[in-house]
């Protein structure tokens, strides 16, 4: 059956697919599957979607939208699995703003109920010139595999006590800071569930080359894929030469996404240079701190996030934390300063100064 598509999510962007697309009665039912819905009804509130250029566009009852099948473990926002079967007709749900499809086991109140998505099948696509037997589409087609460059650059990984903390922001500033010092920055998010927003944020920031975990093929990652996503991107990140690259982790560091995998990984964290906290309150700073230190041997350079966002939050986290607070928005060169002088060392003059 061939159909007009109303929207694309940004989850399938591997695929570039158009707004005419050929479905597939029969549905594989696995994370990544390519397929087809039909939203029933309107939501004034988490009602838009991520298109395949970042743009973010709104859903209303009856469009047709091509997402992906995905899971999904956000505390302010909505829990989802991959049912055991997939049929058309049958009625799921949408889990994030990039497309990722499934069906809604929690939802947290600030976001509402989730749009429903009738299945209308499984999108085909046709890798052989004039072949007229189409593909089962999944994200994983035209995905990163990886490269044998040896990762030798130093890493800033940016890590949080929750989803909401800040990282993006204080990602952005050091990337920000890197570019403007003159280095060939690579900006990285690691885990979480598909979306371009947070390294379209890194690029806007100057950085030379942004990949997530979608770019490898992945949907929504947990603790069986994240560090093996982790070492493909920053292999691909070696071999396009940067000096440095920035990882934010997405979620927190005791989340579902797959983050303790990477911070327990001996080479994954023997790549950071440089370490960031954000955390949300005190209560966050003082037991991430803690918690990496203790579990992972992992020591923080410095705390940012909500809970440095006014003078008693930073007296606390240097006073009581012991580390440096940089708040990200009130004082971006101050956090990003910290973070190339540490750097510098290892970096030296940059090559675009």
């Amino acid at each position: 059956m061939k159909i007009q598509v109303d929207k694309v999510g940004s989850v399938t962007r591997n695929l570039q697919v158009g707004r005419t697309v050929h479905l597939a009665d029969e549905v594989k039912c696995e994370e990544g599957a390519v397929i087809a819905v039909r939203i029933h009804g309107e939501k004034t509130v988490y009602n838009q979607l991520e298109d395949v250029n970042g743009r973010l566009v709104t859903l209303h009852a009856g469009d047709i939208v091509v997402g992906a099948l995905g899971h999904r473990n956000a505390l302010h926002g909505y829990e989802g699995v991959v049912p055991t079967s997939v049929t058309v007709g049958d009625r799921l749900h949408i889990l994030n703003m990039g497309g990722v499809i499934g069906k809604c086991t929690s939802h947290n109140p600030g976001v509402g109920a989730p749009f429903e998505a009738e299945v209308l099948g499984q999108v085909l696509t046709f890798p052989e010139f004039q072949s007229r037997a189409g593909v089962h589409a999944h994200v994983s087609a035209g995905a990163l595999k990886g490269t044998s460059k040896a990762v030798t650059c130093p890493v800033v990984y940016v890590v949080g006590t929750c989803m909401n903390a800040g990282k993006t922001y204080a990602a952005s500033v050091v990337v920000r800071k890197l570019s403007q010092a003159g280095y060939r920055v690579g900006g990285a998010k690691l885990t979480g569930v598909s979306l371009m927003r947070d390294t379209l944020a890194m690029q806007d920031s100057g950085a030379d080359v942004v990949m997530d975990f979608t770019d490898a093929g992945i949907v929504c990652t947990g603790a069986r894929t994240a560090s093996k996503v982790a070492r493909i991107v920053f292999s691909e990140m070696a071999a396009q030469d940067v000096d440095v690259i920035v990882a934010e982790t997405g979620d927190g560091i005791m989340g579902e996404y797959g983050v303790q995998a990477i911070l327990a990984d001996p080479e994954l964290k023997a790549l950071g240079s440089a370490f960031i906290l954000c955390a949300n309150d005190p209560v966050g700073a003082a037991g991430g701190v803690r918690h990496l230190r203790e579990v992972y041997g992992i020591e923080m350079d410095m705390v940012a996030g909500p809970a440095t966002d006014n003078a008693v939050g930073v007296r606390f986290v240097e006073q009581v934390v012991g580390l440096p607070a940089r708040n990200a928005r009130a004082d971006p060169n101050a956090l990003g300063n910290l973070i190339v002088e540490k750097l510098a060392p290892r970096l030296g003059a940059g090559r675009k100064s």
